[in-house]
């Protein structure tokens, strides 16, 4: 009940969680109404505009945009989510290592996401996946972008973990006796649970962005009908110049509203846990 009532205080965190909803819905609801396998080619009659029989019109496949719709929102959230998910984990276990032990461990760590983040990422991602092109898959794809989404939550997670370990709590729990396991789990964690909540956002926002970019540039699951992956096909068939605008204005439209969605409940997030933004509830 009180986080309703913070929801409804907090505009940016209730809209984003309202689009955010509002996709799950139409990708899990849809999936279950839908018919997916025309969301494959030769499925429907080829460049069919928007009708009764086909809402979201066709495009030069063969495919129905109203399944790739929903099959590509699925698909390219379950690539979001994934990979945000292994590389805010990964990130969370070295930021804390490095943070709470410190030493050589920290040294090393530090080091090494620093080299790292000189290197251009997309250009690391483009290699890999040019690599292994004819075997992508969407758990594939999702791991190609997992290679490097730890970087950043390493490098904020050490630093927000440096500052609460000299907090007096911390002191405190060393003196009763609390191991160091103990000491995270059950005091650092807890006070660092929204800032991760704002960090999993970024990081699945960030998925997101590199997937598309890979798949836009013919890298990804070649067979699945993930957002990238139709707007590589649109731009292939020469969508623009043949005025397919139907082919067009779907995978934007869904893109638009996943970063939209993704970027309020994020600046909602920060406020919760940002105490200078935060509201009383």
């Amino acid at each position: 009940m009180r986080f309703l009532n913070y929801v409804r205080r907090n505009k940016s965190l209730g809209a984003g969680l309202i689009i955010l909803v509002a996709l799950i819905l139409f990708a899990s609801v849809g999936r279950l109404v839908v018919d997916t396998e025309r969301a494959y080619p030769l499925a429907t009659p080829p460049n069919r505009s928007p009708s009764l029989a086909y809402p979201f019109g066709t495009d030069s496949q063969g495919r129905d945009l109203l399944a790739v719709a929903v099959q590509g929102t699925y698909l390219t959230s379950r690539i979001g989510v994934t990979a945000g998910v292994i590389g805010l984990t990964v990130g969370v276990i070295l930021g804390f290592l490095a943070a709470y032990y410190g030493g050589v461990l920290d040294t090393t760590i530090r080091w090494v996401v620093d080299v790292l983040l000189t290197v251009p990422g997309l250009l690391v991602l483009v290699v890999i996946a040019s690599t292994i092109r004819r075997g992508m898959s969407v758990n594939g794809m999702a791991l190609v972008v997992a290679i490097l989404a730890w970087m950043w939550p390493t490098r904020t997670v050490r630093s927000q973990v440096l500052s609460l370990r000299e907090r007096a709590f911390v002191r405190v729990a060393k003196l009763s006796g609390m191991s160091s396991l103990e000491i995270i789990f059950r005091e650092l964690m807890p006070n660092l649970l929204p800032y991760l909540g704002a960090a999993l956002v970024g990081s699945v926002t960030g998925a997101i962005f590199a997937s598309l970019g890979l798949e836009a540039l013919g890298l990804g699951p070649m067979r699945e009908p993930t957002l990238g992956m139709t707007i590589y096909w649109m731009m292939f068939y020469s969508a623009f110049v043949r005025g397919l605008w139907w082919w067009i204005l779907v995978p934007v439209l869904i893109i638009l509203f996943i970063f939209v969605g993704l970027f309020l409940v994020s600046a909602g997030l920060d406020e919760l846990a940002n105490p200078r933004l935060r509201r009383r509830v």
